[in-house]
């Protein structure tokens, strides 16, 4: 499954979060367009009329799905970040990651899947993933550059690389063999702090 989505609270009412709540679990679990909005509303026991009260259609509760899946990554992040500075921060995230794919009904990152049945890069759930990841390269762009690596934007896309390979092989080639190269493939980016690469290039800033 994953994380749980954490509605926000502008909008939070007993209806509109369990509609949320089932959602995302076949989201998730059955893909965004194999879930129609009747079987959404059936399984959360509310009316047509109030799912539209909520949500003026489906893409918009996709994108609630999504934001609340981030907040959910974002409030680990905070955790982390409180704990952990530099490389340390680096590999508490990895771990973070590696634990994730070995979770019950792990499918792979929400929000590449997402992305991977929205053809339109402007569309509003792809606006909502490009979000998230320019977050997340931040997140760890910055645990970089405490680390003292002479290049962390070009580190931190590595690491989302990486990370992004680790998702998908720990839903298809299990958690075992995704963990073991995820970690070997973090280990590598931080011995190249201090490192010269062979060919002179500039670093990555967004």
């Amino acid at each position: 499954m994953p994380p749980s989505a954490a509605p926000r609270p502008a909008k939070r009412s007993e209806p509109r979060e369990r509609l949320l709540a089932t959602a995302s679990g076949l989201f998730y679990a059955e893909g965004i367009g194999s879930v129609g909005v009747n079987r959404i509303v059936s399984q959360s026991g509310v009316t047509l009329a109030t799912f539209y009260r909520h949500f003026p259609g489906k893409e918009d509760l996709v994108v609630a799905y999504l934001r609340g899946v981030h907040d959910v990554v974002e409030q680990r992040a905070s955790v982390l970040r409180e704990e952990h500075r530099g490389a340390d921060l680096v590999r508490a995230i990895g771990e973070e990651v590696a634990s994730e794919t070995g979770r019950p009904g792990f499918r792979g990152c929400a929000f590449i899947n997402a992305a991977s049945e929205f053809e339109d890069a402007d569309s509003p759930v792809r606006r909502v993933v490009a979000e998230h990841r320019r977050w997340y390269y931040k997140l760890v762009r910055r645990a970089f550059d405490e680390a003292g690596h002479g290049y962390p934007g070009n580190a931190a896309r590595h690491f989302l690389m990486l990370r992004d390979g680790a998702m998908t092989a720990g839903y298809l080639d299990g958690p075992v063999i995704a963990r073991r190269t995820f970690g070997r493939g973090i280990d590598g980016l931080l011995r190249s702090i201090g490192l010269e690469p062979a060919v002179p290039h500039e670093d990555v800033e967004d």
